[in-house]
């Protein structure tokens, strides 16, 4: 029989202090978030203040309406130049959704009571877009309204919530949705044509045969094309005017510039926290010689002339968060140069010149570990001649081609781009006859590799390509 017995292994195990598990969470933040917690810990800790005095230097970007980011010229800092303590951010109007704009158009209808009652039920069913999520002839029953509504009240009550602004909310379809939008078109004309393109889109007839409307309708074909093009102009998600987040902006960490020497890449300085320790408070818990007569009922916290424990904690943490902002932007900086050493030609011809590149050739150019590189690379941005990328998208494996050469996915993608912006004829490139130009230029992949990069890069397949352009 098998016995249980106990003894002591000693194992080796990787263990992070807290202090090591914070740095790493803040270096895989995006620099806004990160930027927030500085400001943060600015705020709870006296020992951390604004660095005013920084200098920018030549040829920073500068954005005065970021927290911890310099204000330029005629700008205001996040807190107001009145001194009153309150941000500019909680100044801001709140956001007014959509439920709420349409309820206030209800009330200024003055409608029956009842009437009322089934357009504010609608409204409530009506998603983030504007449709009606639900068959109007349940919504009674979802609300556990005793006297169900006839079909033609149901029917008003609608009628009366898509007459609301914007146009287009109330549809139960993107049809409906574009054709209660119609109205606003003038000419009547166009108008009408609008409504057969609709009314042939709902039937699911081929691009061919809304180009036959013209010979239908006897009109000039560029009417037909003018319909169309006004159609593609109308909203088909009228709801998102409303209530929806502010927009995002992308702001570079770093940026690549060509000088006469070459190129030069630096940090976007206005991105940087501005933070330091205050020198004064930092003076005020040196250590100061005891008092000679010091009695024994002081504790240690209390020793006159000695800072306190506490103090001295957040004097600690005061330093290690400015050496923690140095350090961040400088890994970060380390790691773009590294990425473009390795991409030279990116700078030069863009996705089309990228080679595969592995995280660990850029941990090694840099001697950090491989894990510090994907936190760097992941929501840190370049600024480049060819526009503004994430620091990840120059990381790619390796494709051979039948001549023998290793291919970056990125570059055949970009060779994919510029066949089809180059592809102006009436009888668009199938993604069989792309595939096939790159297999005479010694790139061999499959006809679904090049639909796949061709649906990446959101162009349409060649039927409707040509549609568009007959």
């Amino acid at each position: 029989m098998s016995s249980l017995a106990l003894g002591v292994r000693q194992a080796q195990t990787t263990h992070l202090s807290p202090r090591l598990q914070k740095a790493v969470q803040l270096l895989q933040m995006p620099t806004a978030e990160f930027i927030q917690s500085v400001m943060t810990a600015m705020d709870e800790n006296p020992f951390l203040e604004e660095d005013e005095a920084a200098a920018v230097p030549p040829g920073s970007m500068v954005l005065g309406d970021l927290p911890g980011w310099p204000a330029g010229p005629g700008t205001k800092s996040l807190h107001d130049a009145a001194g009153d303590g309150i941000s500019m951010l909680e100044k801001e109007p709140a956001t007014t959704t959509l439920h709420d704009h349409l309820h206030a158009q209800l009330r200024m209808l003055r409608l029956p009571d009842r009437v009322f009652l089934l357009c504010s039920l609608i409204v409530e069913e009506l998603t983030d877009d504007g449709y009606l999520g639900c068959a109007v002839e349940s919504i009674c029953r979802d609300y556990g309204i005793e006297t169900e509504a006839t079909p033609d009240e149901l029917q008003a009550a609608l009628l009366h919530v898509q007459s609301l602004e914007p146009a287009g909310v109330g549809a139960r379809d993107l049809q409906e949705c574009l054709r209660l939008q119609l109205p606003a078109v003038d000419c009547p004309l166009q108008r009408a044509l609008c409504e057969a393109v609709l009314e042939k889109a709902a039937q699911g007839s081929a691009p061919q045969a809304l180009r036959q409307l013209s010979t239908r309708l006897d009109v000039p074909a560029h009417a037909v094309r003018e319909a169309l093009e006004r159609l593609r102009h109308l909203d088909p998600h009228p709801g998102w005017r409303y209530g929806s987040q502010p927009v995002q902006y992308i702001v570079p960490d770093v940026i690549v510039h060509k000088t006469r020497g070459g190129w030069t890449t630096f940090l976007n300085e206005a991105v940087i926290p501005r933070v330091r320790v205050n020198r004064q408070y930092q003076q005020l818990m040196q250590p100061k010689p005891a008092p000679p007569a010091a009695t024994e009922s002081i504790t240690e916290d209390e020793t006159p002339g000695q800072p306190s424990r506490a103090l001295a904690a957040q004097l600690a943490e005061a330093r290690w968060t400015v050496r923690n902002v140095q350090q961040r932007f400088s890994t970060v900086l380390d790691v773009a140069r590294a990425i473009l050493r390795r991409q030279p030609h990116f700078l030069e011809y863009g996705p089309v010149g990228m080679r595969p590149l592995a995280l660990k050739d850029v941990a090694e150019d840099v001697g950090v570990h491989v894990s510090t590189v994907s936190r760097v690379t992941n929501n840190k941005y370049l600024q480049t001649p060819f526009g503004l990328f994430e620091l990840k998208y120059f990381f790619s494996r390796a494709m051979t081609t039948p001549a023998g050469h290793d291919s970056s996915p990125t570059a055949i993608r970009g060779l994919v781009q510029e066949i089809l912006a180059a592809d102006n004829g009436l009888q668009p490139l199938s993604d069989v006859d792309i595939a096939r130009q790159l297999e005479r230029q010694g790139i061999r992949i499959a006809r679904r590799t090049v639909t796949k990069y061709r649906q990446q890069l959101r162009i349409p397949p060649a039927e409707q390509r040509a549609a568009l352009r007959s």
